[in-house]
């Protein structure tokens, strides 16, 4: 009886490490190649989203990081009323994308993925990867112009192309940050790439 619980509690401990290892921060999230090694099912997710909709693998990696820090549970923080008193969050982003509700739901209806959560890295880089392809067939934005791409991303496709960044320097320091961590990571994937593509039939 006592070697049957043991046994069982094992198998949980396994499976929630197995869970909290693909799903923890990264140690080092500014190093492609120690994100992947460390969470080797998150470059099999972003391969497949680059595969899918043609976005770099390094420029989707850069929007995660930009945007929730690789934490599953991020959003926003909430405003102060009297600069005291917690508010209203300013959006309903939420996740490793930040995607908000509205334009969440339209990914998962054009793609006829109903079951997909912001809280799962596979499915946002899907988000992100299927994101950026629609700024290059709506404002025919370059799959690898990790600027522009970003600024289509933080600002809406509709206010980029008013132009509306150019009164936005939070926008523009944004993107500028996000094109720097995106060559970063393209010059780390290049020492590391095929070694994970080697892994390939890796299950777990």
């Amino acid at each position: 009886m006592q070697k049957n619980i043991l046994n069982r509690n094992l198998f949980f401990f396994f499976i929630f490490s197995l869970v909290a290892s693909c799903s923890s921060v990264p140690k080092y999230p500014q190093n492609a190649c120690k994100i992947f090694s460390e969470n080797y099912l998150w470059y099999k997710s972003a391969k497949k989203s680059s595969e899918t909709y043609g976005a770099p693998i390094h420029v989707i990696l850069a929007f995660v990081n930009k945007e929730s820090g690789f934490n599953r549970w991020a959003k926003p923080k909430r405003t102060k009323l009297f600069k005291i008193v917690p508010y209203k969050r300013p959006s309903s982003s939420f996740g490793y994308s930040q995607a908000v509700k509205k334009t969440w739901e339209l990914y998962k209806s054009e793609t006829n993925n109903p079951l997909a959560l912001r809280t799962r890295f596979k499915d946002s880089v899907m988000f992100i990867g299927w994101y950026i392809k629609k700024t290059n067939k709506i404002n025919k934005i370059p799959l690898n112009d990790s600027y522009r791409q970003y600024l289509n991303y933080y600002l809406g496709w509709g206010s980029y192309a008013k132009e509306n960044y150019k009164k936005d320097k939070n926008a523009i320091i944004f993107a500028k940050k996000v094109q720097k961590q995106s060559r970063t990571y393209k010059n780390q994937m290049k020492e590391c790439q095929k070694n994970l593509d080697r892994k390939k039939y890796i299950i777990f």
